[in-house]
């Protein structure tokens, strides 16, 4: 992380940060679904700073997050944000009923398994949508800057959702690289943004909690000032960073898949929640705690 942020200041110094191109010539109108303000950071600053696009559009659709004060919160601060650089937020139905009876009977599935692909596709479909009938060249999601998602999982839904409609494109780009991760965060310190603590399905936010339980370790809190643990609000980007070290992600989910194949069988998933154990669950020697409540 120190070294991506040398190499992010070295770069914005030299006036050569913003070379960011679109997917072909033809993309000028980009619209941007977003998951929340802290994934929308550093990603809206390249695509706002480029100069090949002309507009880009923040869309709001996540009826995935539960529950419905989650849900706001997030979508506040994603609103206020985009307000704050001037760029246009569609603020899209909640539809939370349409979304659990689309991953009905994957209720148990594992963290980027099939529930979350019928996640990404029923939010990548109403944004092509949106676009398609808005006049976009090109949509894209916050959804890929992150490392607790699976790129090519996120990137698959968004070319599907894009192919249903001649002249849309989704826009492939690694957003996940050191630099842009490491600008996200600085991004979402200096805007001290909320810090959610699970992905933000109920699924999600069951399974957290039950791993937390299992743990000895404070459930999640949603909204308030103080997380159920580490900090409620971004405020250091090289500590912000080290919770999503690739390390921390790749653990999670070995795990999380372990504990997924117990289902709906409470002791086994008693059982198979044992496997948590050894996963940073308390403060490093430095006071910091990692990889539990950044998402």
């Amino acid at each position: 992380a120190i070294a991506a942020s040398e190499r992010l200041r070295l770069k914005r110094e030299s006036g050569d940060q913003f070379t960011l191109k679109p997917p072909n010539e033809n993309v000028k109108r980009v619209l941007l679904h977003s998951c929340c303000a802290p994934c929308s950071g550093a990603m809206v600053e390249e695509m706002n700073s480029s100069p090949y696009i002309q507009e880009v559009v923040v869309f709001f659709y996540n009826p995935n997050i539960h529950p419905r004060r989650e849900y706001e919160i997030r979508k506040d601060e994603n609103k206020k944000f985009a307000a704050e650089l001037g760029i246009e937020f569609i603020d899209c139905d909640y539809d939370i009923e349409n979304w659990y009876e689309r991953v009905k009977g994957m209720e148990y599935d594992p963290e980027r398994g099939r529930r979350c692909t019928e996640c990404f596709d029923m939010r990548m479909e109403r944004c092509a949508l949106y676009a398609h009938e808005h006049g976009f060249d090109a949509i894209a999601t916050t959804n890929s800057t992150s490392r607790w998602k699976d790129v090519q999982q996120v990137d698959e839904s968004g070319i599907r959702a894009a192919s249903r409609y001649e002249g849309l494109v989704y826009w492939v780009h690694d957003w996940q690289n050191d630099e842009m991760t490491m600008r996200k965060y600085q991004i979402s310190a200096q805007q001290k943004f909320y810090k959610q603590e699970y992905c933000g399905c109920s699924y999600s936010l069951r399974d957290s909690n039950e791993w937390r339980k299992a743990n000895g370790i404070p459930k999640i809190q949603i909204g308030g000032e103080h997380a159920g643990l580490g900090n409620r609000f971004f405020s250091d980007p090289l500590i912000d960073a080290d919770e999503e070290s690739q390390e921390v992600v790749d653990e999670f989910f070995s795990q999380a898949e372990e504990i997924a194949r117990a289902g709906r069988d409470v002791k086994e998933r008693k059982k198979r929640l044992q496997v948590y154990k050894e996963r940073r669950k308390t403060e490093a020697d430095d006071g910091t705690i990692n990889g539990l409540n950044n998402w």
